[in-house]
């Protein structure tokens, strides 16, 4: 035996070994500062700094392409054009939400009146806890995570079926594609893919400046990017999410979550890297969900994105799920709308033109 020899010494990596740890570490230093940057609006490096160690990667992954994982920052914008979109049909169903027309107040009490009926509860009985939060307007989504990998995006569509556009929600900075450890074998993550509109505005000068076409509404071109067959032209699009439910999910029988009330849910969503709107918050009773729609609305012009009202959850699953649904809206929910915005305009020009016919 040779006695020069460290039997407690570990042989040094191969050539291939080690560059498969520097990659794993560059994937994972890369995933944590693009949530810092996109999901908590708090960047530790600045953009520079990412830049050097994203392109450090790319080198690694050009001379180890058999190394390159779904999970790696550099594989978010694929570029790869589809022939079209296929359809999906949704595990769970996307059902909407019914929604309150009253904009007042009694809009909130009517639906915690109902609410309270269906339960059969007294008067005298402790108020119900809900869960109230934005209605964004921007487009449904539900993204689908097995063993804790993003493998497909999908549109609502009719709510049972919808459209597979997974090459261009990959491109959205804050949507996870890895989840870390402790989530479920199978997640469907549900929530709303919109635009910012500071970046909405941006998009339509730079359109202009182009001689492209502008669009109508941040929803409007949120919908049209997310639909696009070149994931290129998606990228290009600032697009954003917010995280607001689940779909189908491991049973807690096999491992799955054992959920309590929605409140838990979406926290623990925030804790997996989903982005859930600031203002999501629990509210005991129709008060507290009038002083929400009140509070909300009065923000309304600030937020930095499109919202046409709020939505109030009962938080209790348990309760949910002895509310059920009525036809295809669920008993537990509704979306309080806020009066539509109107604003004054003035005509400065007009354009007459001759065609045809």
């Amino acid at each position: 035996m040779n006695e020069n020899l460290d039997l407690f010494s570990a042989p040094e990596p191969t050539g291939k070994a080690q560059a498969a740890i520097e990659m794993e570490a560059l994937r994972t230093r890369l995933n944590r500062w693009a949530h810092e940057y996109y999901v908590q609006d708090a960047p530790s490096v600045p953009d520079a700094e990412y830049d050097r160690v994203f392109r450090e990667l790319q080198v690694l992954e050009a001379e180890h392409p058999h190394l390159i994982t779904p999970d790696s920052p550099t594989q978010r914008v694929i570029g790869a054009v589809m022939e079209g979109l296929a359809p999906v049909r949704h595990a769970v169903p996307m059902l909407s939400i019914h929604t309150e027309t009253d904009t007042e107040a009694s809009g909130a009490e009517a639906f915690d009146a109902r609410v309270r009926r269906e339960l059969k509860l007294a008067p005298d009985d402790p108020p119900i806890e809900y869960v109230a939060e934005p209605k964004f307007d921007g487009l449904a989504m539900s993204l689908r995570y097995e063993h804790g990998k993003l493998v497909q995006a999908a549109t609502r569509g009719d709510g049972e079926v919808g459209e597979d556009v997974t090459h261009n929600i990959r491109t959205i900075r804050q949507i996870p594609l890895l989840l870390p450890a402790g989530a479920p074998p199978l997640l469907e993550v549900r929530g709303e893919v919109y635009m910012p509109r500071a970046d909405f505005d941006a998009l339509n000068e730079r359109q202009r400046e182009q001689g492209g076409k502008t669009f109508v509404n941040p929803r409007n071109a949120a919908a049209g990017a997310v639909r696009q067959l070149d994931s290129g032209i998606a990228a290009q699009r600032p697009l954003r999410f917010f995280a607001y439910g689940l779909g189908a999910v491991t049973p807690e029988a096999e491992g799955g979550p054992a959920f309590a009330t929605h409140f838990e849910l979406l926290q623990t969503l925030k804790s997996w890297g989903f982005p859930v709107a600031e203002q999501v918050q629990t509210a005991l009773g129709a008060t507290e969900l009038v002083a929400f729609h009140r509070q909300v609305g009065a923000r309304r012009d600030q937020l930095p994105y499109d919202i046409d009202g709020v939505v109030y959850k009962v938080n209790s699953l348990q309760l949910q799920r002895q509310l059920g649904f009525k036809t295809r809206e669920p008993r537990w929910a509704v979306a309080h709308k806020y009066p539509a915005q109107e604003m004054a305009t003035r005509i400065e020009g007009i354009d007459v033109q001759v065609g045809r016919t």
